[in-house]
C-alpha cells in the first residue's frame, strides 16, 4: 500500500513524500512509478477508435469488456516522440475519478520504495513542470520518476474525455 509519509524540510516546512509500493514501467529511456493502489489493470495494446477533435496526446477509446475508456499516450503527454507500438507496448489502467488507460512503451515491476528512499522533485524549470512528479525513487543505483497520476491529466481535461466528446464516439 502507498502511503504519503510527512516529514520537515530544511527550511522548516512540513512536505509530504510518497512511499509504498509503485508499478514501474518505461518511457524512451526513463523509468517511472505510479503509486499501485492507482492501478486497476495491466493489458496489452488493443483496437484503438480515434476520437475526433482531441489533443494529440490522446489516442482515442478502447472497449473493455463493455466500459468505453479514453486511452492516452504517456509519451505524447510528456513531450516525447511517438513510436510504434511493440509487443511490450501495454495500457495502464487507472482510476483517477474515472477510469483511463495510460499508454506505455513497458511495464517493468511492482516495487516497494520506503519513505527515506524518495527524493522531491528537481527544483529545476516551473512549478508546472514538476506538479506531476511526486518525487524521484532511488533503487540501488537507478532512478525512478513517481508520478502524482491524479495531476497526469487535468480535471477539466478528465471531465471532457470522459463526457459528452467520448461517449458520443
Amino acid at each position: 500500500m502507498s502511503t504519503i509519509t510527512q516529514t520537515i524540510s530544511s527550511t522548516g516546512q512540513a512536505t509530504a513524500t510518497p512511499a509504498g509500493k509503485f508499478l514501474t514501467f518505461g518511457l524512451a529511456q526513463e523509468e517511472f512509478g505510479i503509486e499501485i493502489l492507482k492501478v486497476r489493470e495491466i493489458i496489452g495494446i488493443m483496437d484503438v477508435t480515434a476520437v475526433p477533435q482531441m489533443p494529440s496526446y490522446m489516442r482515442g477509446v478502447i472497449n473493455l469488456r463493455g466500459r468505453i475508456i479514453p486511452v492516452f499516450s504517456l509519451r505524447l503527454r510528456f513531450g516525447l516522440p511517438d513510436k510504434e507500438d511493440t509487443d511490450e507496448t501495454c495500457v495502464i489502467v487507472v482510476d483517477i475519478g474515472h477510469e483511463v488507460g495510460l499508454i506505455v512503451d513497458r511495464v517493468s515491476e511492482v516495487v516497494d520504495i520506503p519513505a527515506d528512499a524518495v527524493e522531491p522533485p528537481p527544483a529545476v524549470g516551473t512549478q508546472c513542470q514538476t506538479k506531476m512528479i511526486l518525487g524521484m525513487g532511488k533503487i540501488g543505483e537507478a532512478i525512478k520518476i513517481l508520478l502524482d497520476v491524479d495531476a497526469v491529466l487535468s480535471a477539466d481535461e478528465i471531465e471532457q474525455f470522459t463526457h459528452a466528446e467520448v461517449l458520443d464516439a
